[in-house]
């Protein structure tokens, strides 16, 4: 077996961090849209549809702890800006600046750049979502060599898929575009040894595509491509549950983030019973421990909930996932609890907090089960999420 060059792992980590790139100025995008900073605006006498004032984005960046200042603020959109995600509505300005200035993401205008490198990261975009929602999916989690990799699939196994899908036409075509998905930094082989082979070599796609981005994981882009990029502890979106690590900020910002699995919001998938990851507030330097530690002070049992006069208040909340998802973390089970919330997420702003039971799932009673079933219940659910909680009373 060829082993992957330095040479091509190079290129697949300096393309894999442009994906990133994209990703993270496509959620930017979605969540402006969301929260209507982005609208048709007019200026000296002409309407600019779909643009947003540079100097509300900033507010916006600082307001949602998207950045500390307006220095960062700045120091990110012009990432932006320099991969050709957002220009000046006229191009008049090749630098972002912080004022009444108005910019425009190139998708919403037409004018976003279709080379062949978009083109790829795309087609491996469409073919991971299409894995994930497929009822006998061939990516799940895997074990080589005693470590557990998310998001895996043999090389046979997704030549066969390939083919059975109609993505490729033979099995000589369907090579070539994992070749190319190697390339372009989208899959890898687990421990980077190899290229694609049909064969039973394991690969991983090493993008999770419905990931949460926080934007300031793109400045330090050296430290970045010289890791191997673990999932952020921003994971916010639908992941079919036995997909990987999904995760994201734990209660304790200041201290340390938890990674832990999560219930959608930008990247989730919370059903996986693998590690977890924590992260100082520095992503770059991650380090890995087994079993998250329960935000529970003690264990407390169904019938202890239930008992008459017993000091818990049960809530119903209403929580409307946003472009990227609902944002919490349950654990454990029968009952289940809330493990994390993400400050910034509609579940926060819904009421749910950490430590409350699970009661009900969309009518569902919930109580007896464990989380991987109630993660799934609400993965697979609406967009409109209604929720029984009981909580301690203080």
């Amino acid at each position: 077996m060829e082993s992957l060059g330095n040479s091509v792992k190079k290129k697949a980590t300096e393309r894999h961090y442009k994906a990133e790139v994209l990703i993270t100025g496509e959620q930017l995008r979605l969540r402006l849209h969301d929260g209507k900073l982005i609208k048709d605006r007019r200026y000296h006498l002409r309407t600019y549809p779909n643009c947003f004032v540079a100097k509300e984005l900033t507010d916006w960046l600082i307001d949602h702890k998207e950045a500390p200042d307006r220095e960062t603020a700045i120091k990110l959109m012009q990432k932006l800006m320099d991969h050709n995600i957002i220009h000046h509505v006229c191009d008049g300005h090749s630098e972002f600046k912080d004022a009444k200035l108005l910019y425009r993401f190139r998708k919403d205008d037409g004018t976003f750049p279709l080379n062949k490198e978009v083109k790829v990261f795309m087609r491996g975009q469409s073919l991971y979502e299409k894995l994930l929602n497929s009822e006998n999916t061939v990516m799940k989690v895997q074990e080589e060599g005693g470590v557990r990799y998310q998001r895996t699939v043999f090389g046979c196994e997704i030549i066969d898929w390939l083919l059975q899908e109609g993505e490729a036409s033979t099995r000589k075509e369907a090579v070539e575009l994992c070749h190319r998905l190697l390339e372009h930094g989208i899959i890898q082989h687990v421990s980077s040894r190899h290229h694609f082979f049909d064969s039973n070599l394991l690969y991983q796609f090493r993008i999770n595509f419905r990931r949460r981005r926080r934007l300031t994981e793109l400045l330090n882009e050296n430290a970045w491509m010289a890791q191997e990029y673990h999932d952020s502890p921003f994971c916010l979106r639908k992941l079919n549950p036995e997909q990987g690590n999904s995760s994201f900020l734990s209660v304790q910002p200041n201290k340390e983030i938890k990674v832990v699995s999560a219930v959608r919001r930008s990247s989730v998938s919370s059903a996986v019973a693998g590690g977890t990851v924590f992260y100082t507030t520095t992503p770059s330097l991650p380090s890995v421990e087994c079993n998250p530690k329960s935000v529970l002070k003690r264990l407390v049992t169904n019938e202890e909930l239930l008992s008459p006069g017993a000091p818990y208040l049960k809530k119903t909340l209403t929580i409307v996932g946003d472009a990227v998802g609902w944002g919490f973390v349950v654990r454990g089970g029968r009952p289940c609890h809330v493990q994390a919330v993400d400050p910034g997420g509609p579940a926060a702003a819904a009421g749910i907090k950490v430590r409350q039971f699970v009661v009900s799932v969309n009518s569902a009673q919930v109580m007896h089960l464990e989380y991987k079933t109630v993660s799934n219940l609400i993965m697979t659910g609406p967009r409109t999420l209604v929720m029984e909680v009981m909580e301690a009373v203080e």
